[in-house]
């Protein structure tokens, strides 16, 4: 239980397991589980009903049926989305004359007491409230009596929600961003120390041909590049404003929903509202962007647990980031690296269930898409986590560059090259393909490799000097021969290893420019954005961070 957490009233069984880890960058901003079964059951506030839909029904609901419906143990973690959104509706609601100058200062700076007391860990949480947005709203009571009830005036909780979670959203597509592209940094560094460091490439798990460990590095800061792209796609899917909608069918109040979403953020408003309500598109990409980025991760770490094993040696953990065995004093295991390999079923699983809830559904909004937080949060913070982790790993990784290199002095690796040197002397490819086939099978049979020809046996093959076959297996010569666009050529990589930086720098930028607010919102395909749907200042970012240029 985190210090300073008050829940009053008994907790359903189990609800402390409902509640998953915190993303680090962002803990600042979390309310930690209660224990199950803490404090004593308070008198709900007279001021308002137990709960804010509770008018129509005659009876209380049946504990069973709040038990398995509340959601407080998953959301609360959009404590600060919920107050700012409130905050800035109330602004609204001040400006078009629907709350008045002086409830509207007692109503703000009641939610803000309310947003420090979470920041605190000091909020106190009845059994009752069965989300955020409820406990919010009766600790408003509480504190300013009816005075609280005007803060939903053109406002469902649909429509918050729906918020809430974007705003959510929004931020998270940047925290990754920022964690993938520190990650990159260390993997282009790693590449940088390592430019001249061989190794051998590999497919179908069998040596193939020469490379470089940097631009085996580099491949992944690639792969984490479009990851970038994507989550900056989705935070464009994110940023547009529901609120305003109600619960289905807007509102017939004169709402100035622009207002709001310029104060919020947002670089447009929603254009439906009944798509605005019960649209998690938005969740799903940004969940099929984590899945994506942890089977990147995951790919990543599959290979430095074979590296670090005995069999190749290509590389060493350091005592800080292995574990042992309790049996085997001998044991040094790659448990985290394994851990991250086995975390990535969790987002993936999440986009299939979350897809599973909204395959369904008829418009507009129905309680199902309660379950959207939960396979949200969960991609987010395991891919947080992660990405955190690999960082850290990649950053104090040992190499080993002599195992490495004697891995790449297979002279079969450079069977390619001898079939493109008689391609260049006029010999069709698949014939000079099939000559060197031969050359392996005889020189294999005998327990011979490439190297041990003489340059009179290759004469004696191919009519060519011999002499020039046998210069080919020089294994820096054969990596300088690869100079052609994204091959691993030391040129080549030199230009990747500037790329590689580029990008970095550039996430960094648009990030900066994701986070500012937009000057103006508008409609959803009311004209053309500057920069992919965003404001003035982000036809700086045409491209996108996840599309540097050159």
């Amino acid at each position: 239980m985190a210090r300073g957490i008050r829940f009053i009233g008994a907790a359903a069984d189990g609800e402390s397991d409902a509640v998953r880890p915190e993303p680090p960058v962002r803990q600042t901003r979390r309310v930690s589980p209660p224990a199950p079964g803490a404090g004593t059951v308070r008198p709900r506030a007279t001021a308002t009903p137990a709960k804010m839909w509770a008018g129509r029904l005659g009876t209380r609901t049946s504990r069973r049926v709040e038990e398995y419906t509340t959601s407080i143990a998953i959301d609360r973690r959009l404590y600060a989305e919920d107050v700012e959104g409130s905050i800035a509706h109330l602004h609204m609601l001040r400006k078009v004359g629907l709350v008045t100058a002086g409830d509207a200062r007692t109503l703000e700076a009641a939610l803000r007491e309310i947003r420090r007391d979470l920041e605190r860990n000091e909020f106190v949480f009845d059994s009752g409230d069965e989300d955020i947005h409820a406990a919010i709203e009766r600790r408003l009571f509480e504190t300013v009596g009816d005075v609280a009830g005007r803060l939903h005036t053109g406002r469902s909780r649909n429509d918050q929600v729906a918020t809430d979670l974007r705003l959510y959203a929004k931020s998270a597509c940047r925290d990754l961003m920022l964690a993938i592209a520190a990650l990159q940094e260390v993997l282009t560094r790693r590449a940088q120390q390592h430019r001249a460091t061989l190794m051998p490439g590999y497919t179908h798990g069998q040596r193939a041909q020469v490379i470089s460990l940097a631009h085996h590095l580099l491949a992944y800061v690639e792969m984490l590049q479009r990851d970038i792209g994507r989550l900056e796609d989705a935070h464009d899917r994110c940023d547009v404003l529901p609120l305003g909608s109600g619960a289905l069918a807007g509102s017939t109040l004169p709402l100035d929903r622009r207002s709001v979403a310029v104060e919020l953020g947002f670089a447009s408003i929603s254009a439906n509202s009944l798509d605005a309500v019960s649209d998690r598109d938005f969740a799903v990409e940004l969940t099929a962007a984590c899945a994506l980025t942890m089977v990147h991760l995951s790919r990543c770490a599959a290979e430095v647990v074979m590296w670090t094993s005995s069999e190749f040696g290509f590389a060493e953990l350091p005592d800080t980031h292995a574990t042992g065995s309790s049996l085997m004093p001998q044991k040094k295991n790659p448990d985290v690296l394994e851990l991250v390999r086995a975390r990535a079923s969790r987002p993936i699983a999440e986009l299939g269930a979350l897809l599973n809830v909204l395959k369904g559904l008829p418009l507009a909004y129905n309680r199902d898409l309660q379950e959207d937080k939960t396979a949200l949060f969960t991609a987010v913070d395991t891919t947080t986590a992660a990405l955190a982790v690999m960082t850290d790993v990649m950053r104090v990784l040992r190499f080993n560059r002599r195992a490495l290199r004697a891995a790449a002095s297979d002279p079969a690796l450079l069977a390619t090259d001898v079939a493109e040197y008689l391609v260049t002397m006029g010999t069709p490819f698949r014939a000079a393909h099939e000559l060197v086939a031969s050359a392996v099978r005889l020189t294999s049979a005998g327990g011979l490799t490439l190297r041990d020809l003489t340059a009179a046996q290759w004469h004696e093959m191919t009519d060519l000097p011999g002499e020039d076959i046998v210069d080919l297996f020089d294994l820096d010569g054969a990596l300088r021969r690869r100079e052609i666009p994204g091959a691993p050529g030391p040129r080549m990589v030199s230009r990747q290893l500037l790329r590689a930086a580029t990008m970095v720098a550039k996430t960094r930028r648009v990030v900066t420019l994701l986070a500012r607010q937009p000057g103006a919102a508008k409609e959803v395909g009311a004209g053309a954005r500057p920069g992919r749907g965003q404001p003035r200042e982000a036809a700086d970012r045409r491209g996108g961070a996840g599309k540097p240029k050159g």
